[in-house]
């Protein structure tokens, strides 16, 4: 039986700003088994991303050759950019980690086509849109048109419920952290169960 077959592999998805980023850092910080899978992507660095840490920052042409060799486990175009997961970086990351994924809807889809990989699903949303466009304006990383983009986003976001094993309302990132800590665990417990 090989490792990976009971390494774990957590996605959190969510229309921007519902907090996904936070809580995945704060998996990785309780959780040494857990790494974060850093992703690929074409856009701009912030000021405060460092790469191969929050992502790997290539050119557009580099992504596009990288799909034609298909070397990504998913990939998808948001908010005019490239994001995606090098299968090469996963594979030789499970072998001795649990691993969390913060991607949307689009990945989420392409991960769940590959049988091999012990996923778990989880959705995270806020209990409503206002809350949604507050905590965009609240953190102050996009501009107006951004914030109304990502804003719009929700719609087509949330139609994607059903692909997912979890959805999480994200009211207290306190609650919210201890409901995915649960559902780690249970699974934890079960592939324990399934191995022994």
């Amino acid at each position: 039986m090989h490792n990976e077959d009971k390494n774990l592999l957590v996605i959190l998805s969510s229309p921007s700003g519902v907090g996904k980023t936070t809580l995945t850092k704060k998996i990785q910080q309780k959780y040494s088994s857990f790494k974060i899978s850093v992703s690929h992507t074409t856009r701009t660095p912030r000021s405060n991303e460092v790469e191969g840490v929050d992502y790997f920052f290539i050119s557009a042409e580099r992504f596009k050759e990288f799909i034609k060799e298909s070397r990504f486990y998913e990939y998808a175009k948001i908010f005019e950019n490239y994001y995606g997961t090098l299968k090469k970086n996963v594979d030789e990351m499970l072998k001795n980690n649990d691993l969390i994924f913060d991607i949307d809807w689009q990945g989420t889809k392409q991960l769940s086509k590959f049988k091999n990989l012990n996923l778990i699903k989880i959705y995270l949303i806020t209990d409503n849109k206002e809350e949604l466009k507050k905590r965009l304006v609240k953190r102050d990383q996009n501009s107006p048109e951004e914030i109304e983009k990502r804003f719009n986003a929700f719609e087509e976001d949330i139609k994607h419920w059903s692909d997912y094993d979890y959805v999480l309302i994200n009211k207290n990132l306190d609650v919210c952290f201890k409901q995915i800590e649960n559902i780690i665990l249970l699974h934890k417990k079960k592939k324990i169960h399934l191995l022994s």
